[in-house]
């Protein structure tokens, strides 16, 4: 194609030169002379690679090959023509002549490039503008323009730019790849009006996080929908680049700014330590499993249950080939044996006991298991740390264990008052003992069986969105999050502590539900209904992470409290009325047993459920 071009460029030369003057140099047939001119674009065009650029993604860079190109040859036929000047006395070509096939071929070969692009991707990609998302992006850096690069380019195509939303202030209008950059000074509803948006993807990594909120809710407010995408070094492949850009995760509204971890204070208690972890296959467990690894611990004990989330745990470990060794243990905290087995063969220095039903409803239907694994599954763990001298306990507890309204509630409160009294028993006695540490939180986003999971569900199988009642409230936190306050939490007790975390401000679920299907793109009660269902045994409208009568103290770090909380039992009464426990259950006789709880939690008091008649 590119020497078909060539020979027209000469044809086209050879009109207007003869046209304009009568002189012209006949050393040679006009066949020779063009063929010559030809030649040595030829050999530019091999010399340049011109020809090896993918023509609908040809660039800037094609574009100055081509010139390159263009004007070496006209350099190279210019030195030829006075060289045989020189040497015959004769000139091959007319020098303007020269300058004209130079202009003429260079217009002509690049023309054609722009023709071919500009055809494929306007008619030959099988997608129409009206298929595509209308989208602007938040941001006018360099990502933002390698993004916009992207998107433009990729096929199939997803997604039409619309424009840039940034910080450009002038009375004239600037612009990039030819689409505007609007003031993000603006009202977000002229922003999106004026170019037709129906979505804005955030590229501008340096918004704050309050900024972030406010852009969002806006957006959603004038359903338009929110996308993310990587920063340019995370990009796998560009040309799949839409792959990577998502719906804003609700996880990003939460109200809290990052936390900072103390990690010299976690490395110097990991590093080179055996460490237990309970329910390691669950959401918590494997996340704090993830992030000890970081702190190079000598062996990592995974204990669960669950034997194929277990064994996908394990395999996922393994993959990341570390001089740690990892230890997969199939076993039930509520086996003593099994229990007293482990801590005999591999000596746990550290544990961190994520273990425990915590599903409300199920539990108040199910109350021995709540009480086999989270009381007396706790009991087994406490008491063998102790007679094998692990150095410290971490338990992850819950705060639906302050003035809990159902067993599992209960059985929270109950473990968490044992470990503690364990532990001030032996304190009192001067012995040496391992530190007993609870830490508290309320609800964990993206939890196995949370709220966020099932609502996303409920959202792509076209609704309704279930709540139990329009008025509950929760504190949320992210999985890393919880499990890096743990680790500090872990890291800083002295023993007998029941930490409590910052958890932002609590959230209607209402609200979280309206948030979630707008980020969807969709329109609550018009797209996906939102269904009341009315609340489930044992549930409660708010949680709390403080008793009543409760104080808290500060810490070095602003995210943790101390919880001043202390039973009015002695470790003696309560290890008996544990022992009580135990019996009942295990005889199910589940009303007495729920009876026994309630006597070692004064403040349990049942709420839509069976058990409320044993509070009067």
């Amino acid at each position: 194609m590119d020497v078909g071009f060539l020979f027209l460029a000469s044809y086209f030369t050879y009109l207007i030169v003869t046209s304009l003057t009568l002189r012209y140099y006949d050393t040679y047939s006009v066949s020779i002379r063009y063929a010559i001119i030809v030649f040595a674009n030829v050999f530019c065009f091999i010399v340049y690679r011109t020809y090896a650029g993918i023509i609908r993604h040809s660039s800037f860079i094609d574009a100055l090959k081509l010139f390159s190109s263009t004007f070496s040859a006209f350099v190279i036929l210019v030195v030829l023509n006075y060289l045989h000047f020189f040497i015959t006395g004769n000139k091959i070509y007319l020098f303007p002549a020269l300058v004209i096939h130079f202009v003429i071929s260079f217009i002509l070969l690049f023309l054609f490039r722009l023709v071919v692009k500009f055809l494929f991707e306007k008619y030959l990609t099988g997608i129409t503008a009206t298929n595509l998302t209308k989208v602007l992006i938040y941001g006018a850096d360099a990502n933002a323009v390698a993004l916009a690069n992207a998107i433009t380019l990729e096929q199939p195509k997803k997604y039409q730019l619309m424009g840039f939303i940034g910080d450009k202030n002038s009375r004239f209008e600037k612009e990039m790849l030819g689409v505007p950059i609007l003031n993000k000074k603006k009202s977000m509803a002229t922003i999106l009006e004026s170019v037709d948006a129906k979505a804005i993807i955030l590229a501008d990594k340096s918004i704050s996080k309050e900024d972030k909120i406010k852009l969002v809710e806006s957006c959603l407010e004038l359903n338009c929908k929110v996308l993310t995408a990587p920063v340019i070094k995370d990009w796998e492949d560009q040309k799949d680049i839409s792959k990577t850009i998502k719906t804003f995760d609700i996880q990003d509204l939460l109200e809290r700014q990052p936390i900072v971890l103390d990690n010299q204070q976690i490395g110097i208690q990991v590093k080179d330590k055996t460490i237990l972890v309970t329910g390691a296959a669950g959401s918590i467990g494997s996340e704090i499993v993830y992030q000890l690894l970081a702190y190079h611990p000598k062996k990592v004990l995974l204990l669960d249950q669950a034997e194929t989330p277990l064994h996908h745990l394990f395999l996922e470990l393994t993959k990341l080939q570390l001089p740690i060794e990892i230890v997969p243990l199939i076993a039930d905290i509520k086996d003593q044996k099994i229990v007293q087995f482990i801590f005999e063969t591999h000596k746990p220095q550290l544990v961190y006991h994520a273990a425990a039903y915590k599903h409300v409803p199920l539990m108040e239907e199910n109350p021995y298991q709540a009480i086999m694994t989270n009381c007396i599954g706790t009991k087994n763990l406490a008491d063998t740390a102790i007679l094998h001298h692990a150095e410290r306990f971490v338990m992850v507890s819950t705060d639906k264990a302050v003035n809990p309204s159902n067993v599992m509630g209960a059985s929270k409160r109950i473990a968490e008052v044992y470990v503690q009294s364990l532990y001030l028993d032996f304190f009192q006695r001067e012995q040496m003992v391992t530190k007993f540490i609870t830490t508290r939180f309320g609800n964990v986003l993206g939890s196995n069986g949370s709220v966020v999971p099932l609502f996303t569900k409920q959202i792509e199988a076209g609704g309704p969105v279930t709540i139990t009642h329009p008025d509950i409230i929760r504190y949320f936190m992210t999985i890393p999050e919880a499990c890096q306050l743990v680790l500090e939490a872990g890291a800083m007790g002295n023993g007998g502590e029941i930490y409590i975390f910052d958890m932002g401000k609590p959230v209607r679920i209402i609200d979280l539900a309206t948030k979630m299907i707008r980020l969807a793109g969709l329109v609550p009660e018009k797209d996906i209904p939102i269904a009341i269902t009315g609340l489930r045994p044992g549930e409660k409208l708010y949680e709390e992470l403080l008793h009543d009568s409760s104080k808290s103290l500060v810490t070095h770090h602003e995210k943790i409290l101390i919880a001043k909380e202390l039973s009015s039992f002695d470790y003696p009464t309560f290890n008996q009325l544990m022992d009580t426990l135990q019996t009942t259950a295990n005889e199910l006789e589940f009303e007495e047993a729920v009876r026994v709880m309630k006597k070692m939690v004064p403040e349990f008091k049942s709420q839509n459920s069976i058990y409320e008649e044993l509070d009067s």
